[in-house]
Parts: structure tokens; C-alpha cells; sequence
């Protein structure tokens, strides 16, 4: 006999707290029956926040994140809500999967705009999302002597820019790279279900059209953005993680580049694959929506990173970042590997090349962590942990003057 799915109906005075930003282990969404709830963030400009209404939903993305929330709600008016907890999510795909599909499509265009804020906050600009940017994305490889991605980003511009002014150019500089290319990158029908791909190569590139979503079945794929010849890393995703859906659900330019960070077996799905493989498994949506709540939890912490001046304390708070994705235990005193080096580290927190070096010194003498094969190998996590908070702490405090200065000003 099957379960009747019944949400919990919750009613909160004017003025009360329905969830708080930082709260650990959110479990639970709310969809709003009656009244008006404010929903703000701490670190964002506008302390006002949005106002949400009967019929919409609130800390869906921190429920099926399964970290903490990354937002507050607050009762405006007496207001009534139906509290459904995270398991529970996949009965209403099951109960109406259009729904689902919908906020799905919501989530993913949440994703592209804190995708730009990233980078707009990260390095003060924000990068062409059109087939000419192919042309930078380029330059900047090339430059980097990152031989197979520079002639991917190459060959896509001219062709989406076959009458381009600058065509001999790039020509040349095809033919000259073409040569120091060791392993080639695999070229695969659009219905070809299961693609490989070897280490270093782009499997697509920024400003480019979309066809597929991608699955990844082992290896992992670093995310990221090439803004004022700079490498922003958005993410290392690993087997299991769905990238690229975007350009699935929303026709629109591919808006990071996505390099194979390691070799790596990917299940590729197009439109009408997706169609259908979210008709027979609608649990498809149920992990969609799971993995790209992980990705706003993400991307929300990463924009909170942007707000630290301090380098140092970026770098270690972006560090903590990937630790709370991966759900490590932050109090323990075990060593941890990471699936990331320094330059990828450094990426994430926005840091420039010029100032890393500087900060991979003072980072590594302090012997709170090592390098190992090019990865980070943490001695004991507890201990950076505290190092982050130290920081925090400090950014907070410093913070508080600036408001308490002025405000006796005005």
C-alpha cells in the first residue's frame, strides 16, 4: 500500500524566524500557503531582502544541498507554510515531474547569474558569453603553453567566426601548436551516449553552443571562467557530479569552460535523451535538482569568499569551501587529500598568479599541509579549520569598525 505524501502545515507569528543563514543541516523546504515571508542574506547589499508570497517555495537549495542554510526567512505577516521535509522531494517529482522540471529550469538559471556574479565579484569583470571570447580563451592557453586547449579554443572560433578579420592569424597559430599535441581529443557523434577523454583536454569551452549534459562516470572536470586573462576555477567535479545542463534547459551559450582534469569516462545526454531518460527515470530530476542545489550552496559560498580582503584568509576559507563539499568532518584532527593542487586552490579564491606565489610560500611554510603529487594533502583538518575562523573572525571584527565608524559619521 503506497504512502499518501502529506506535508506538515507550520504557522508562524508576524516577526518570527522560519529558518536563519548558518543553521547546519538544513532538512527541510517550505512552500508558502498564506501571508509573506522576507528571505535575505547576510552578505548581501540589499539587507531588505526579497519578499516571497503564497505559492512560493523557500530553502529548497539548502534542503537538498544537506548543508547548512544559506539564507534567513522571516515572517512578514502571520503566515502559514507547508514544511516538506528532503526525502520527500522525490514524491512530488513522482507527483507532477512538470514541476520538477521547472525548478530545475529555475536552479539552472540561478546558477548562470551567480555564475557571473563570481566572476564579476572575483576579479571586477565579467567575460563575453559569445563565440568571439573563443578567440581570448585562446590567447590565454597558448600563453599558458596549455597546447591542447589553446587549439580547441582555437579551431571553435573559426568555426563560429568562419569570416573572421583575424582568420590567417589563427591559422598560423593552429598549424604552429598542432605539432606539440601528444594526445588528441576524441571526436564523438551527438547520440554517442559513452565519450572518454584523455587528461587536459577541453570538452567544451565558454561562449560556445550547447548540446549535452554530461555525467560523469570516473575521472573529474575542473569548471572554469578565463576573465581579463585570468583563470577563475568554479569547481572540480568528481564521478557521479551532472555538468553542462544549461544548454539542455535553457538554450543558451555555454557559460564556463569545462576541462577533463583527469582522464575521464562521461555519459553524454542531448535534449531528446533527456526527455525520455526523465520519463522513464524520474529520479533523474530528483538528482538533478540535488546536485545543482550542491552547486548554488556552492556558488553562494564562494561569493560570501569574495567578500574576504584579506588573500590569505580567502585562500584558506575557499579551502574549507571544498571541505564542506565534500562533507568532510571539520573538527577532525585526520589528514585529508584533496582532489585539487595550489594553482587550482588559488583559482577558486580569485587569486591572481602574481600574488599566489607569495602565498603559496606563507601557506606551506607554516607545515599545517603539504604537496603531493600535485594535490594538497591536508595533516590535520581541525587545525585549518581554525585557521579559517581566525580570519572570518578578523574580516567580521574589521567589518563592525567600518559600520560603528560610519554610522557615528553621519
Amino acid at each position: 500500500m503506497s504512502v499518501v505524501f502529506q506535508p506538515a502545515v507550520v504557522k508562524f507569528a508576524k516577526e518570527s524566524y522560519i529558518f536563519v543563514e548558518g543553521k547546519p543541516n538544513a532538512d527541510k523546504f517550505y512552500i508558502i500557503k498564506e501571508g509573506k515571508v522576507r528571505v535575505s542574506r547576510e552578505a548581501e547589499t540589499a539587507k531588505e531582502g526579497n519578499i516571497a508570497g503564497a505559492g512560493e517555495i523557500i530553502g529548497l537549495v539548502s534542503a537538498m544541498a544537506a548543508h547548512g542554510y544559506i539564507e534567513s526567512a522571516q515572517a512578514v505577516t502571520d503566515a502559514t507554510l507547508l514544511a516538506i521535509e528532503r526525502k520527500q522531494y522525490g514524491d512530488i517529482v513522482r507527483k507532477s515531474p512538470a514541476l520538477a522540471i521547472n525548478t530545475v529550469k529555475q536552479f539552472s538559471q540561478r546558477m548562470r547569474s551567480l555564475d557571473e556574479a563570481v566572476s564579476r565579484r572575483a576579479l571586477k569583470s565579467t567575460a563575453a558569453n559569445d563565440p568571439s571570447h573563443l578567440y581570448q580563451i585562446g590567447e590565454f592557453y597558448e600563453r599558458a603553453g596549455r597546447n591542447n586547449q589553446a587549439l580547441y579554443s582555437y579551431q571553435q572560433y573559426l568555426a563560429y567566426n568562419p569570416d573572421a578579420e583575424n582568420m590567417e592569424q589563427v591559422i598560423k597559430r593552429i598549424a604552429k601548436i598542432q605539432p606539440l599535441i601528444t594526445a588528441a581529443r576524441p571526436v564523438y557523434t551527438p547520440d554517442t551516449m559513452i565519450q572518454k577523454y584523455p587528461k587536459g583536454n577541453l570538452l567544451f569551452a565558454e561562449g560556445e553552443s550547447g548540446h549535452n549534459l554530461y555525467i560523469i562516470q570516473s575521472g573529474s572536470v575542473k569548471i572554469t571562467k578565463i576573465v581579463n586573462n585570468q583563470e577563475v576555477v568554479l569547481a572540480v567535479l568528481n564521478k557521479g557530479d551532472i555538468f553542462g545542463e544549461m544548454a539542455i534547459l535553457e538554450e543558451k551559450p555555454r557559460a564556463a569552460t569545462a576541462e577533463i582534469y583527469e582522464d575521464s569516462t562521461l555519459l553524454a545526454v542531448n535534449r531528446a535523451n533527456f526527455t525520455e531518460l526523465i520519463n522513464i527515470q524520474p529520479d533523474m530530476v530528483v538528482k538533478m535538482a540535488t546536485l545543482m542545489s550542491e552547486r548554488i550552496w556552492h556558488l553562494y559560498r564562494q561569493l560570501a569568499n569574495t567578500l574576504i580582503e584579506n588573500p590569505l584568509g580567502r585562500i584558506y576559507d575557499a579551502l574549507i569551501i571544498q571541505l564542506e563539499k565534500n562533507r568532510v568532518d571539520l573538527d577532525t584532527k585526520e589528514a585529508y587529500e584533496c582532489s585539487f593542487g595550489f594553482k587550482e586552490l588559488a583559482g577558486m579564491a580569485g587569486i591572481s598568479e602574481t600574488e599566489s606565489g607569495e602565498l603559496h610560500n606563507k601557506i606551506f611554510s607554516a607545515r599545517k599541509m603539504v604537496e603531493k603529487n600535485d594535490k594538497i594533502l591536508i595533516n590535520n583538518v581541525s587545525e585549518i579549520f581554525k585557521e579559517a575562523e581566525y580570519y572570518r573572525k578578523s574580516e567580521r571584527i574589521a567589518q563592525k569598525r567600518i559600520e560603528n565608524k560610519a554610522a557615528s559619521t553621519s
